[in-house]
């Protein structure tokens, strides 16, 4: 931390008292008396808004299910349609069980009257012709779709038929003839045309139908089919946007292994008219629907800034120029003048962009050797340049560790790093210091880890070449403060190796480049398992991670957490924040812009008894010298607050002693407090929440502090006029 001398006035305000906890005293190196002490005259720079944002991208239905409105799934029929689903059912493995589910067409009558017209589709490589019978309906049919009770539902259709068709769209919520409601279609004409759909639901149901059916002579097509809740946002879930809301957020950043194989084209204009295709970084279906436009609408609508990234694995760099053109040129200039021509005249003006996303993971689409990706970035960063000099671009490093050594390299390497720092084959964030100074401002790092698990050095040396660096970690059995801690050792790992950076490269300092750890995530089980969503056990992990970042404002500027809607708890109807959700809204909500100072105390953070991550422990562990407690704190913008956060991942009560230099203490604090009942609470839909947000008024002046036990909590302390 800098010190700036001049900025407060030395004064000293000492809060104490003489009671410990029975935990303290039993642990061993834990002193009876825990003393911490604030230096206002030590500060950072302040907390950037950009350290509470969000990493979000198509991942089977995610972003659909959760943001998106639209209830029909296959809308533009990439699939074929049958009385059963076709073999092929996108099943993302580590994808939360709602995001996975699919809805498919099945048809209503003999499978035979339903044919895939691939010679004149509507949209795709095909489109559903449907044979018709005077007197019995045939057509498609789609399942399981849930509605609320008095509701309303729009949408659209695009139908061409023979004159003798007739045509009927049904929405069904059950069984009886008043269950239902139908939507009749006048006569049809050779062209396609749109028709609007308008229903109102009279029953809460999980299972309703929706039939697009015909009787007569001939036959008749259908192009595609919209319907959403009439009170959607632009085509979004006021719902989850409205839980959203409630956090601030710095950014949400658009990408990842979806976007290597992402043609951007495909996803803006008339969104009925966007080809289907399959996404074969996830082995899914894109509607496309979701594209770039509707980003920026989401943004707008949660407040906060879009970050995007492009496609550096099959794409090249005039998409990626032309993609920049699309979202920030003028209406003079050509994608700019498509954009107002897709209803969007004003430039949308993103500051932040990525080229490529995990370039060196073997799993990437178009993955390249570093010594070629450099190439590829440079001439990426200056195509995009030339379009907008004034973005900021962001490349896509990973530091150099055991878990990242190439599997050919690993016998030789693994436990053994310092030849390959600086190296063409893996140390992907120094070779784009070395070979790409002045085509980056910032350079990113992902990281993903499990609790329970730790990587095995001598195990990741007898791994086959081609066997995942995942195999190498192997289950540990951690404590509850053992488990807290693990991510946060990992962001202070990434800081230290950044900071050797740094002294590797010292323009970086005048530069100020920065570090944007943009996708991370600390994950529950012992494999990519989100299916059980968060709980508080995790939650006080990530009131760690966000404690360590506030340590490094001073390069770690950006953070993306993985995914924006993992915060939530949501069904096909409503939503609420989870854990991780309070999380995010307790931190946001008082650090952002905040301006952190000196924090000491007279106990140490041990050393963690596993490895972080798949590298060494960091030098100095992370949290600060108050264990078994893990403290920050911060002045606030105006200078009016001492904020102080103080997470408390033990199964007992914990206090501490506070003095404070450089500010005087004034009135009455306040305390927000995020606790629950167990380490496995969680937040559901439809349930009385498990953990909640409280907020106390403290009146005390003895400086007698306690924090309940498994809880992250803030204190807010008024300070005297001018903070001193």
């Amino acid at each position: 931390m800098k010190v700036r001398t001049a900025l407060l006035t030395a004064a000293m305000v000492c809060l104490s008292y003489a009671i410990s906890s029975e935990v303290q005293r039993a642990e061993p190196g834990v002193p009876d008396r825990l003393d911490v002490s604030i230096n206002t005259q030590e500060i950072a720079e302040p907390v950037s808004k950009y350290e509470y944002g969000m990493f979000i991208e198509h991942i089977a239905g995610t972003m659909y299910r959760s943001l998106w409105s639209e209830l029909i799934d296959d809308r533009k029929f990439y699939f074929p349609i049958s009385s059963k689903d076709p073999e092929y059912a996108p099943q993302v493995r580590g994808v939360p069980a709602f995001a996975r589910r699919f809805h498919h067409w099945h048809t209503v009558g003999p499978d035979e009257v339903v044919v895939m017209d691939k010679v004149h589709p509507f949209v795709g490589d095909q489109s559903p012709r449907i044979e018709l019978d005077p007197s019995t309906p045939h057509g498609i049919r789609q399942s399981a779709l849930a509605l609320v009770n008095r509701k309303q539902y729009t949408g659209r259709i695009y139908l061409r038929g023979t004159p003798g068709s007739k045509v009927k769209v049904s929405l069904i919520w059950g069984d009886g003839e008043n269950e239902r409601q139908i939507v009749s279609i006048g006569s049809l004409s050779n062209e396609y045309k749109k028709y609007p759909l308008s229903f109102t639901a009279k029953a809460d149901v999980t299972d309703a139908r929706f039939e697009i059916t015909g009787t007569g002579t001939g036959n008749f097509h259908i192009g595609a089919v919209s319907l959403m809740p009439a009170d959607n946002l632009q085509g979004f879930r006021p719902d989850t946007i409205a839980q959203l809301r409630q956090i601030k957020m710095g950014f949400w950043r658009y990408g990842g292994n979806y976007t290597s194989g992402l043609t951007w084209y495909h996803i803006v204009g008339d969104i009925d008219k966007r080809p289907p295709e399959f996404d074969n970084a996830w082995s899914a279906m894109q509607t496309n629907d979701l594209g770039l436009d509707e980003f920026i609408t989401l943004c707008k609508l949660i407040n906060v800034e879009p970050y995007i990234s492009v496609n550096a694995g099959f794409g090249d760099s005039h998409s990626a120029a032309e993609e920049v053109e699309y979202m920030n040129g003028s209406v003079a200039t050509n994608m700019g003048a498509g954009r107002a021509r897709n209803g969007h005249p004003a430039p949308y003006h993103v500051k932040y962009w990525n080229i490529g996303n995990e370039p060196w993971g073997p799993w990437q689409l178009g993955r390249t050797d570093l010594k070629y990706f450099v190439l590829k970035h440079n001439e990426f960063a200056k195509a995009m340049r030339r379009v907008d000099p004034s973005i900021v671009l962001i490349a896509s490093g990973q530091m150099l560790q055991d878990d990242t050594v190439p599997g050919q390299m690993r016998a030789e390497y693994v436990g053994n790093l310092q030849p390959l720092f600086g190296s063409n084959v893996a140390d992907w964030t120094g070779l784009f210091l070395k070979e790409s100074w002045g085509n980056f401002d910032g350079i990113a790092e992902h990281w993903y880890a499990n609790g329970n698990r730790h990587f095995d050095i001598e195990k990741a040396k007898t791994l086959p070449p081609d066997a995942s660096s995942w195999a190498a970690y192997v289950p540990v059995d951690e404590s509850p403060l053992e488990f807290a801690r693990y991510p946060a050792n990992i962001v202070r790992q990434k800081a230290e190796e950044w900071q050797g950076y740094q002294q590797r490269f010292p323009a970086m300092l005048g530069k100020k480049t920065f570090l944007s750890i943009d996708e991370y995530a600390y994950l529950g089980g012992s494999d990519l398992d989100l299916t059980k969503g968060v709980n508080h056990k995790q939650a006080l992990a990530y009131a760690m991670v966000l404690n360590e970042m506030l340590r490094h404002t001073d390069f770690l500027t950006m953070a993306a957490q993985t995914t924006g809607v993992s915060l939530l708890d949501f069904n096909d109807t409503t939503a609420t924040l989870n854990t991780l959700g309070l999380v995010y809204k307790l931190y946001s909500n008082r650090f952002i812009g905040s301006i952190p100072v000196g924090l000491s105390g007279n106990s140490p953070q041990p050393k963690s008894k596993y490895r972080a991550g798949g590298t060494d422990e960091p030098q100095t562990p992370s949290g600060s010298p108050t264990y078994p407690l893990d403290m920050v704190a911060a002045l606030s913008p105006d200078h009016r607050f001492l904020i102080v956060s103080v997470v408390n991942a033990t199964e007992s009560e914990q206090k501490f002693n506070l003095s404070a230099t450089g500010v005087q203490l004034v009135g009455a604090s306040k305390q927000w407090t995020m606790t629950a009942e167990s380490l496995q609470a969680a937040n559901y839909v439809g349930h009385p929440p498990q953990a909640e947000l409280n907020e106390t008024s403290l009146s005390n002046t003895d400086g007698t502090f306690s924090v309940s036990p498994i809880s992250i909590n803030i204190f807010q302390f008024p300070l005297s006029e001018g903070g001193h």
